[in-house]
């Protein structure tokens, strides 16, 4: 059962699944638009929602430069360039929550698998 337990396995072992959210995380983030599977989908975006929230809660240069590097170990810094300019955060201050959002798709062929767009909501 998995009753407590927060987070999706995706099948891989904790090294290769946290490579796995890094790299989906940095080019949602980029590219502010992507698909993928449902279940990585959902999993990116509860990422995201948090990521973002910290980046809006920094005001002062030395929260911010410590918030900055402790992003840097999990995010390119390209990413983290992109998170701290004032006009990405900005596009979210009227909202508490809810950044992103997760569209379902129909199904892939090949695989028949849940596929999903998630993407920035303005």
């Amino acid at each position: 059962m998995q009753h407590l337990r927060k987070g999706r396995k995706f099948k891989r072992v904790r090294s290769q699944r946290k490579a796995l959210l890094k790299a989906l995380l940095g080019n949602f983030i980029l590219h502010e638009k992507m698909h993928t599977t449902e279940a990585k989908a959902k999993e990116v975006k509860i990422l995201i929602d948090r990521i973002i929230n910290k980046a809006k809660k920094i005001q002062d240069a030395e929260k911010k430069v410590a918030v900055i590097r402790d992003l840097r170990t999990r995010l390119s810094s390209i990413v983290v360039k992109k998170l701290s300019r004032k006009d990405f955060i900005e596009r979210f201050s009227g909202r508490v929550s809810g950044y992103a959002r997760v569209i379902k798709l129909a199904p892939r062929k090949s695989d028949n698998a849940r596929v999903a767009m998630i993407e920035f909501v303005d």
